[in-house]
């Protein structure tokens, strides 16, 4: 196996074992609410996806790569589409604000980590070349 493959290989897994962890995290973490002044404030879905973000950026970095950043927002997307479409007693992620914030934000999310990993993975620079003088 080549170095790039491997490499590959390495981010890919790298981003469903984040998936794999911050999709059910977040889908706990998404129902939380703090009463204020008698209205409900949706903290937890703001945390949750906060922290998608924040892992999907990780491991751009870690990766140098956009390819982890993506593998986690479809198996993370995907997770959690599966926590939603269980029957109506076992639904972890039901169709209420909450839940559709939760679970559409994870698109918008992953598009935009994708969008920075991108424009940073650009500004990276270059090797400077000495000069002959």
């Amino acid at each position: 196996m080549s170095k790039g493959a491997a490499s590959a290989a390495r981010g890919i897994a790298a981003g469903v074992l984040a998936a794999l962890l911050v999709a059910p995290a977040g889908t706990v973490l998404h129902r939380q609410a703090v009463v204020i002044s008698g209205v409900d404030v949706p903290w937890g879905v703001c945390a949750a996806l906060l922290l998608l973000a924040s892992v999907q950026l990780w491991l751009a970095a870690w990766s140098r790569s956009v390819v982890p950043t993506a593998v986690a927002g479809l198996v993370g997307y995907a997770a959690v589409g599966l926590f939603s479409s269980a029957g109506p007693d076992k639904q972890l992620v039901l169709g209420d604000v909450a839940g559709n914030v939760w679970v559409f934000g994870i698109a918008g999310v992953t598009l935009l980590m994708l969008a920075v990993a991108h424009r940073l993975r650009a500004r990276r620079p270059t090797a400077v070349e000495p000069s002959a003088g």
